[in-house]
This record gives structure tokens, C-alpha cells and sequence, in this order.
């Protein structure tokens, strides 16, 4: 009798020590994380950035061609660029085409430098170089159709401009472009724009002295690469490139790389051949694939789908800051039919810590799909979330 009286007092203290350590596992393993708005009422707007050494300034570009200015966290805002008079205006839902970029210099407080990527109202691709509102177009070329622009700028760590270009357009690469090396499209170019007027190739690009080729470009084998970044503390490239109808993809380049890496479109579409195609030697493949399975009429329509992943992935950024632990490491990136975000850690060629942070940011109260257009970052490595029905949110710790 006194026996059992033991067993079940020890089973007892085990119970409570058991869930005692379950429960603060999991208050050590909770996600810590929602958001505040900072300003609502934009048009369309597509990105965010901050600026390069002051962290109470934001910008904010609209597709129609404007960059706003935020300063204090939203509480004055000022237009910064307007070139509505020279960029396509957006005339349908879905019309991928106006500013689609911008980046501040790194040295802007001596050079008052500003670049954007947008189509021009004569259908060209525009990349340019603004300086007190005076503007020096660097790149210009024609866009066979309407869709695929690609858009995003960024300075890498070695200080030079990285520029996406989407793969010309329609459907499936009818040109074959993005294999094709003599043209400018399904790429991620890499120039020096620290010069007086225009720009140098880099003598470490990696089609350099090779013929019939652009010299100017990186990576090639991309369909649309809407939104790429660069880890903060790494200098590593996630590259987040929209599908076609089977899957959406996240693309990674080691800070060690020479550039020259082929991520396989049009003969891949995430890591599966595409269709009627073969396959090809030195691919580099994605290092996460979703499933493009959410229907883009409905999604236009405003139709909210249940148990869908998405259908146009917007890449993110590897979270540096110092307000929200349990994201630190962490690249976060979403989904913008759907409004998914997701988060994981890419150490040693593997992923882990893989998970779903929707419900835990909780967006809107989770009352209505936000179309994530894009995030931002700003200068001490916190993020924000761009709505493209007018918002932009930034991410923050829910602990007092």
C-alpha cells in the first residue's frame, strides 16, 4: 500500500514537472511578433525602405510612379520623387507594369543619389539615376509584353547595384530568354554606379570579356524575380521568384559566390522540369518551393480561398534587428494572393525552424486578405509589410 502511495505521488510530480516543462518550452519557443500600423491611404503601393543612416525616415513607392517620404513613424509624409509624368500608369488589376523599384545610394548624404526601375510610358524597361530631381537614364530597353518586369534594386554588400529583370513575359518563356545570354531579360543584373555619369560593369562579373553576351548580368535562369535581398549580417542573396502555374519558389546566392549561377527557368519551375522541357547541367535549385495553387481570378476578384498556399510569392528579408527574438536569423516572406508568411533558417545548406506567422501577426485581425505586395527593411534591420491595398505595417515584438 505504501508502495503504490509512492508511485503515485512520484507519477504525480512527474505530470506537473512535465507540463511545467512543456509550458516553458513553449513560452520560450513563442513567437513574439505583431505589428503596428504606420500609415494607411497610399495607392498601390509596392515597397518600402528606409533610409541609409537615419531610422525615423521611410519611403514608400506607389506604382504609379510616386516615393513619399515618412518621417516619426508616419506622422508627416512628404512627397520625395514624383515621375508620374514618365511612368506607364497602371490602367487594370493585375498590370504589373510602372515603379516597380527604388534604392537609395549608400553614400546619398554626400552624393544625393536615388535609382528606380520602372516601364516608361512607352513600354521600356527604365533603370535610372536621379539627383535633385534631375534624371540620368543609365539602362533602356523595350519589354515584349506587359507582364514579367522584374522591378527590384538593391545595393549589395560589395557596394554595387543589383536590378532585376523578369524573363520578357506571356506565359512560359516564349522567347526563351531567361537561357539566353545575349539579352538583358530573365536575370539579375550587377553594375558600379559609383561614377560621374553612367556606369561600369564590374571586373568581377562573371560574363566579362565574353562574347555576344551581356557582361552586365549575375545570375540568369529566372523567371520574374519581384523581390531579393541581402542578409545584413551575411551579405547572402535570397532571391524570391514568382511561378508559373506549379510552384513558387525562394532562390539563395552564398555571399561567397562569383556570381554566374543558372536557377534553371524555363527548363525548371521550382524544382521540377517544366513542361515538354529537359534537363540541364549545373542548375542551381531552389532551396524552398510552395505550391502555386490559389486561383488568380478569385484573388483579383477579392475571393478569399480556403486551405491555399498562394500564387505569387513575395520575397522577404533575414530579420537583423534587435526588437522581436524569436525572429532573429530568420528570413520571413509571404505569399501575395493569400497573405501567408512564412519564416525559416538557411544554415549549412539546410532549412530549419520552418513556420507560419499569418495568425501570429494577425494583420487586420485577420478580417480580410492583405495583398502583400512587398517588405522593407530600414537601417537597424526591422521590418515592414507593404499592403497593395494602400498600408504598410511594421513588425514588432508583442512583449512588454
Amino acid at each position: 500500500m505504501n508502495s503504490r502511495r509512492s508511485f503515485n505521488a512520484s507519477t504525480y510530480k512527474f505530470i506537473a514537472f512535465s507540463a511545467y516543462f512543456l509550458f516553458v518550452l513553449s513560452m520560450l519557443n513563442a513567437i513574439d511578433i505583431s505589428y503596428v500600423k504606420i500609415m494607411s491611404g497610399f495607392k498601390k503601393p509596392l515597397y518600402v525602405t528606409g533610409h541609409v543612416t537615419k531610422p525615423d525616415i521611410l519611403y514608400v513607392l506607389e506604382q504609379r510612379g510616386i516615393v513619399w517620404e515618412l518621417t516619426y513613424n508616419g506622422k508627416n509624409k512628404n512627397s520625395f520623387l514624383d515621375i508620374r509624368d514618365r511612368v506607364h500608369t497602371p490602367i487594370f488589376p493585375g498590370d504589373e507594369r510602372g515603379l516597380l523599384g527604388f534604392a537609395m545610394s549608400p553614400n546619398f548624404n554626400e552624393d544625393n543619389n536615388l535609382y528606380v526601375n520602372y516601364i516608361n510610358k512607352d513600354g521600356l524597361t527604365v533603370i535610372s539615376r536621379f539627383n535633385n530631381n534631375v534624371e540620368e537614364v543609365l539602362i533602356a530597353f523595350p519589354q515584349p509584353y506587359s507582364n514579367h518586369n522584374g522591378g527590384m534594386l538593391a545595393f549589395g554588400p560589395d557596394g554595387y547595384l543589383y536590378i532585376s529583370v523578369g524573363d520578357g513575359g506571356s506565359a512560359g518563356d516564349p522567347d526563351e530568354n531567361a537561357q539566353n545570354l545575349d539579352n538583358f531579360f530573365g536575370s539579375i543584373l550587377r553594375i558600379d554606379v559609383n561614377t560621374s555619369t553612367g556606369y561600369k560593369i564590374p571586373d568581377s562579373n562573371p560574363f566579362v570579356n565574353i562574347n555576344n553576351v551581356k557582361e552586365e548580368i549575375w545570375v540568369y535562369g529566372i523567371r520574374n524575380a519581384w523581390r531579393f535581398s541581402f542578409d545584413k549580417k551575411t551579405g547572402d542573396m535570397y532571391i524570391g521568384d514568382v511561378g508559373q502555374n506549379s510552384w513558387e519558389e525562394i532562390n539563395f546566392q552564398s555571399s561567397l559566390s562569383s556570381g554566374g549561377e543558372n536557377y534553371g527557368w524555363n527548363h525548371y519551375e521550382g524544382d521540377s522540369l517544366y513542361v515538354d522541357k529537359n534537363r540541364i547541367e549545373d542548375v542551381s535549385m531552389p532551396i524552398y518551393v510552395y505550391p502555386n495553387n490559389a486561383n488568380i481570378i478569385k484573388v483579383l476578384l477579392g475571393w478569399k480561398e480556403e486551405d491555399v498556399r498562394g500564387c505569387s510569392v513575395t520575397g522577404g528579408y533575414v530579420y537583423r534587428g534587435n526588437k522581436i527574438n524569436s525572429l532573429k536569423g530568420n528570413y520571413l516572406f509571404a505569399d501575395y494572393c493569400t497573405g501567408r508568411i512564412w519564416s525559416f533558417k538557411y544554415e549549412s545548406n539546410k532549412i530549419s525552424s520552418f513556420r507560419e506567422l499569418t495568425k501570429s501577426i494577425n494583420l487586420e485581425g485577420g478580417d480580410k486578405t492583405v495583398y502583400i505586395s512587398s517588405f522593407g527593411e530600414d537601417k537597424d534591420g526591422e521590418l515592414y509589410v507593404v499592403d497593395y491595398s494602400g498600408s504598410v505595417y511594421k513588425l514588432i515584438s508583442n512583449k512588454k
